[in-house]
């Protein structure tokens, strides 16, 4: 991936991005320096919350990434799987409903999920959700699409 930019963000920018992350995560990111990377290369940029790469940016949507995920524990949105899904998401692949033990009822279809391990909670991929939230448990079909994973390019960042 390579860089385009970097700028630290104003004031009235991080505290939309505080704002659009606790109300889809519920985690108060609360860091010290915010500062925007803009790849010329890829469909998102990231946003550095303390120098850590916490935020990935799509387009006009902020969303936590893995690894800012794993390190700030989102309470809202989250979708759990259970072991034997988690080699597949690990992988990029879709989520399916066989593999979802629990998920936040609260999640809209077409919104940013993340989506975690049952035994450990460890977050394994952030995905779109294809149905609602209260949906998402049964026995067949696609219902989160998979956008970011363990082992990704996003997930190797490092500036």
């Amino acid at each position: 991936m390579q860089v385009k930019s970097r700028h630290h963000l104003r004031a009235d920018e991080i505290a939309e991005l505080e704002a659009a992350i606790e109300s889809k995560t519920g985690v108060d990111l609360d860091g010290d320096t915010y500062e925007m990377v803009e790849l010329a290369d890829e469909p998102f940029d990231v946003v550095l919350v303390d120098g850590e790469p916490d935020v990935v940016q799509f387009e006009d949507e902020a969303f936590l990434t893995v690894q800012g995920a794993n390190r700030h524990g989102p309470t809202r949105g989250v979708v759990t799987v259970d072991a034997g899904a988690i080699s597949f998401v690990s992988d990029g692949a879709d989520v399916m409903r066989p593999g979802i033990v629990e998920a936040d009822d609260g999640v809209a279809s077409g919104e940013l999920v993340t989506v975690a391990e049952e035994t450990h909670g460890k977050v394994l991929a952030i995905g779109r959700a294809l149905v609602d939230g209260d949906e998402m448990t049964g026995d067949s079909g696609k219902v989160v699409e998979s956008i970011h994973h363990v082992g990704d390019d996003l997930f190797e960042f490092a500036v």
